[in-house]
């Protein structure tokens, strides 16, 4: 029984994505930007800890769930027909076992949290869960993607504050059009498989003007950002993070404008940076100026 465990452990490894982990990362920075801003740049230790935790988890849980939706559509797309499930290494009962056990897990982490973030994990639960089926009939599933990716924002509010302010859902709205940007650079590398199999995705939704949206989806991110930053007061460390940020952004389009599919999913992966230099800065302004 041990050792047949042992022998799968590399492919639950390879089916969590842990090999991969820009997408628990790009979960992680929205998730401790609403940490930070509701605890006025001071969260309770244990309570980052639990949502750090909480995003590897629940991510890890989206990954085994997304291939037991698409290990049909996936045998198709080079990138992806090697994975465990597709590439018949594992059971697809097995990829839902995985899925529950940690969301079970991610579920008692926040036990000790209050009522209000128990029911918006269940809501929380219930997006993540839906998003890979959402490429079978929505046209831009990226941003439903960004809900199921920022939904850590009104939970780490609610976990903070007790309630979810108007700032909370202002920051989803951002984080929506930042998921809606990365994941359509994302898509345009899966550009010709996609049409072939009938999946559908934001790049081709837009066609011919994906880099316009792309672009405008990090103006959109990064204008609100700005705005909240504006009516906040907040100091220039926080403007040098926003700055730094668009710079990322503007690196993107030169990766992405010429459409070639490994310097699109260079720009995806480049949006770790972004993500981390913006928090940098959120951080910086709220040690410097205590508040």
């Amino acid at each position: 029984m041990m050792s047949t465990l042992t022998l799968r452990l590399p492919l639950y490894f390879r089916l969590l994505r842990l090999h991969r982990p820009i997408g628990s990362v790009l979960l992680l920075w929205p998730t401790l930007n609403a940490l930070w801003v509701a605890a006025d740049g001071h969260p309770p230790a244990y309570i980052v800890a639990i949502f750090a935790i909480g995003t590897v988890l629940m991510r890890s849980a989206g990954c085994a769930v997304n291939d037991y939706a698409d290990r049909d559509f996936d045998k198709h797309v080079k990138r992806t027909q090697d994975r465990p499930l597709t590439s018949g290494q594992i059971a697809p009962w097995e990829a839902l076992a995985v899925a529950a056990v940690l969301a079970l897990v991610s579920f008692l982490l926040i036990l000790p949290l209050n009522s209000l973030t128990k029911w918006l994990s269940v809501a929380a639960l219930f997006v993540a869960g839906t998003y890979p089926f959402m490429k079978r009939f929505f046209a831009i599933p990226q941003a439903y993607l960004g809900i199921a990716f920022g939904f850590g924002i009104p939970m780490g509010f609610a976990a903070i504050q007790g309630h979810v302010p108007p700032l909370a859902w202002l920051m989803l709205l951002a984080n929506v059009f930042w998921s809606l940007a990365y994941d359509t650079a994302y898509a345009m590398v899966d550009r010709d498989d996609d049409i072939k199999i009938g999946i559908r995705t934001s790049a081709l939704t837009f066609g011919r003007f994906d880099v316009l949206a792309v672009m405008l989806c990090y103006a959109a991110m990064l204008g609100i950002y700005a705005w909240i930053g504006y009516a906040r007061h907040w100091s220039v460390a926080y403007w040098a993070g926003w700055a730094g940020a668009l710079g990322c952004a503007a690196y993107h389009y030169t990766l992405i404008r010429d459409r070639d599919r490994m310097r699109c999913f260079a720009a995806f992966m480049h949006n770790n940076w972004l993500g981390g230099i913006l928090f940098a800065g959120l951080a910086a302004h709220y040690a410097s100026t205590g508040l």
